[in-house]
């Protein structure tokens, strides 16, 4: 009677063990993340909070640059990053993964671009390449344009030019953030100016500018004309201590259209980051299916459900 007993239970037992594996601890209700200033983890990580909104979690976005929000996941202060571009940042990254405190999660963007581009009238004048630019070193005013000091695109630029490759002596780069750096870009381009400097897809100034990305940067940016996958970390040990959460992020894939579109939203249509996030998540609903797979929300229920709920869908 009692072996009767405990096996018309032992089915319940099971499925309560199997639930609590699954679930995340109190800890993971709000989720930690980073964004360096860039309009594309701007984008990322409007859609991802508008996704933890719904499932009843709640977001935390910090301004911070890529070393020092890597620094913030080894010491466990952020959660996740949505900004790993590689191989760009691969010499500062690794410093953080060598020892496991920062964790590759999933891969989110697998068909971006990084690396120098110049307007397509400067191109035309003959500057295709990474090896074209010393010839016109005047017209450039011996200047390469990029982004936040400390950057890790930033990074290998200033290697290239103390080691004086491509014949770029006497070059240097002028630092600042996106915004200033296309505010340069955009001045330029309305004189027709020479101008080089860092471009990368997905991104609004492709919609704005007629750009050629330079070839022969593989050293610095990878071939293919800075051909880039754009990875997601997480601090160590978050996919265990948070499998729902890490469940979606690991299913969160995006594409160059749905980013552009988003950063259009913003950039162009003046939306706010949280109406451009649902805007875009509603014109997309199919999304919704694969990012949500296997998704609970925060208290277990079915997380597709609830956020088209949240959504008005």
């Amino acid at each position: 009677m009692r072996l009767s007993y405990l096996a018309l239970l032992l089915p319940t037992i099971l499925a309560t063990t199997v639930q609590a594996a699954d679930a995340d601890s109190a800890t993971c209700n709000t989720v930690r993340m980073s964004d360096p200033g860039w309009s594309d983890i701007n984008a990322t990580n409007a859609l991802a909070g508008t996704l933890l909104a719904g499932l009843g979690y709640k977001q935390e976005v910090k301004s911070l640059s890529v070393p020092v929000g890597f620094q913030g996941l080894k010491t466990k202060q952020l959660d996740v990053f949505l900004g790993n571009w590689l191989p760009a940042q691969a010499p500062v990254l690794s410093k953080f993964t060598s020892d496991g405190s920062v964790e590759t999660l999933a891969t989110n963007l697998a068909s971006a671009k990084f690396t120098l581009a110049v307007p397509d009238y400067v191109a035309a004048a003959g500057v295709k390449s990474f090896k074209d630019l010393a010839k016109f070193s005047d017209k450039f005013d011996h200047k390469i344009y990029g982004i936040a000091p400390g950057s890790p695109a930033n990074q290998n630029l200033q290697k290239m030019l103390k080691q004086k490759d491509f014949g770029l002596n006497s070059w240097s780069l002028v630092e600042s953030s996106e915004t200033g750096m296309l505010t340069q870009v955009d001045r330029a381009v309305k004189n027709k100016q020479w101008v080089v400097f860092l471009g990368w897809e997905p991104h609004v100034m492709n919609a704005h500018y007629k750009l050629t990305y330079l070839s022969d940067g593989d050293a610095y940016f990878g071939p293919n004309y800075g051909s880039a996958t754009v990875n997601t970390l997480t601090r160590k040990n978050f996919a265990a201590e948070c499998p729902n959460v890490a469940k979606l992020f690991s299913n969160l894939q995006f594409t160059v259209d749905v980013e552009n579109n988003f950063i259009k939203r913003v950039s162009d249509d003046k939306q706010d980051v949280a109406t451009a996030a649902k805007d875009e998540l509603k014109q997309h609903p199919e999304l919704l299916t694969k990012w949500l797979k296997d998704v609970k929300t925060v208290d277990g229920k079915d997380g597709l459900a609830a956020v088209k709920t949240s959504l008005g869908l």
